[in-house]
């Protein structure tokens, strides 16, 4: 008789997964990689080497392509990308992370959806994990690079078909290809570098923070006219006085970037502050100190900007390959699918498809111009807030299970409840799952109104702003403390 196991090898998905993450991680120890520090860095120099990685991103976010040609961006169509995946168009960060979250996506999904068997807490599964994630991120980074050149999405089409009827050169097309990929490469190995203890947090975190902090900067002081209307908010107000314009027109303006979309920003901000200080309390006490009650802390964002991080992946990497299908009509894909993606106007401007529907308007008037289309990205982007949200507490670790189990192991119980880890997650699951679908409610509809008020930066990229600013601040303290009182880095064993 054969063997059972046998049978079920070739046709078994979570086996076959495994394999070709297992060749994905070993394919990884071959590839160029940031070495891990000999001896943990101080405070100042880990300081000192995230600044670096921010001077090298920014140098290479505003250095152009060679070989093409300058064209004006279209704020409506690159604002979420250029924020979620601190990305620069025209430049060597033409993909900025765009790998790196794309593939942190598609790996998380894959474990919590447990076609790969992983157990993120076990530092081997981890190293796996990242290592696989690295070559699926650099995987990504070579078919985008090529999508774009093969697209060629810089060169004037004369026909229907791009691979015959661009205008560049094939050599031309291969350097900008190498270009993009290099610059991918950079990002993908400044992040590592970060993450392997030389900085402080991650790569994705302080570009994304970079992004944001520049889109906002310039919304405000930049001086650039366009159609004879100044860009910046301080600028056009200037600009308005002098010309003896209405009020009305400096607090809503089309494109957003207006008085209205100032005061919105402000107030989002001291609001998620303000939230996600909040905390839901969960008694416990532990059997040797009876006496001794205290309480476990939940937030009440219980899954911070994680969902919004998500959404914006999604939303950024459909209207990337939206754009890049569009030239093929005539070639490998369908004009009816390109359409049903992206449909866009003369001017290269999304005027209908998936990614139209998909993608926030950019204050007041463009949310009045359009209110179906308002009604439908304000009702998806809750709905997927949620789904996101319910998904990253599964794969995560902050789950009821989880939880509990972490609790009865470190001795901790709830009063009147057996140290039983069933029976606390059913206590906690009281908790925790309506946290989770509140919290996720309440960021997304944080984000999705940011975006109809025209906060600046945009809603999700705000969110995530002021979500990685209070990162680096807890984690600069809490250096801080260890270095300042030496005596707790033997208590918690570093």
């Amino acid at each position: 008789m054969s063997n059972p196991d046998s049978l079920v090898y070739g046709s078994n998905p979570l086996v076959s997964t495994m394999g070709a993450l297992d060749v994905m991680a070993r394919i990884a120890d071959y590839l160029p990689a940031a070495k891990k520090p000999d001896r943990k860095p101080s405070l100042y120099e880990r300081l000192f080497w995230t600044a670096m990685a921010l001077i090298v991103y920014l140098v290479l976010a505003n250095t152009p392509l060679y070989g093409i040609p300058i064209q004006p961006a279209s704020q409506q169509q690159i604002l979420l990308i250029q924020v979620i995946f601190a990305s620069n168009r025209g430049t060597l960060m033409e993909l900025g992370i765009g790998p790196i979250v794309t593939a942190g996506l598609i790996m998380q999904i894959l474990v919590g959806a447990k076609l790969v068997d992983l157990d993120l807490t076990d530092p081997d599964d981890r190293k796996k994990f990242t290592s696989a994630q690295k070559t699926l991120a650099i995987i990504l980074a070579v078919f985008e690079a090529a999508m774009y050149v093969l697209s060629c999405r810089y060169w004037v089409v004369t026909g229907p078909n791009p691979f015959t009827a661009c205008t560049a050169s094939w050599s031309t097309r291969l350097i900008v290809g190498l270009q993009i990929f290099a610059g991918a490469y950079i990002a993908i190995l400044l992040d590592e570098m970060i993450q392997k203890g030389w900085g402080i947090g991650s790569g994705v975190s302080l570009f994304i923070l970079s992004g944001v902090a520049t889109i906002i900067f310039w919304n405000i002081f930049s001086p650039v006219v366009i159609n004879g209307t100044a860009v910046g908010l301080i600028p056009y107000i200037i600009q308005a006085i002098s010309t003896g314009s209405s009020l009305s027109s400096i607090m809503i303006r089309p494109g957003g970037r207006d008085l209205v979309g100032l005061i919105a920003t402000i107030v989002v901000a001291v609001l998620v502050i303000y939230l996600s200080n909040m905390r839901v309390n969960i008694p416990i006490t532990t059997p040797r100190l009876q006496s001794i009650k205290t309480r476990i802390p939940l937030q009440f964002l219980y899954v911070s900007n994680i969902p919004v991080l998500f959404v914006g992946i999604l939303y950024a990497d459909i209207l990337v390959f939206a754009s890049l299908f569009r030239t093929y009509g005539g070639g490998l894909i369908p004009q009816w699918l390109v359409n049903t993606l992206a449909t866009y106007d003369q001017n290269g401007n999304l005027v209908g498809g998936i990614a139209y529907y998909l993608n926030s308007p950019l204050g007041v008037y463009s949310a009045y111009a359009d209110p179906v289309k308002t009604v439908v990205y304000i009702v998806v982007l809750v709905l997927l807030s949620v789904v996101f949200g319910y998904m990253w507490v599964e794969v995560s670790g902050l789950n009821a299970a989880a939880q509990a189990q972490q609790l009865v192991d470190s001795g901790l119980e709830v009063p009147g409840m057996r140290r039983n880890p069933k029976v606390l997650e059913k206590m906690l699951d009281k908790y925790i799952t309506p946290l989770t679908v509140l919290s996720s409610i309440i960021v997304g509809v944080i984000a999705a109104l940011s975006d109809v008020l025209g906060v600046y930066g945009g809603g999700m990229g705000l969110l995530l702003a002021i979500g990685i600013v209070q990162q680096y601040y807890m984690l600069i303290a809490y250096e801080r403390a260890l270095e300042a009182y030496p005596l707790l880095k033997r208590i918690i064993g570093e």
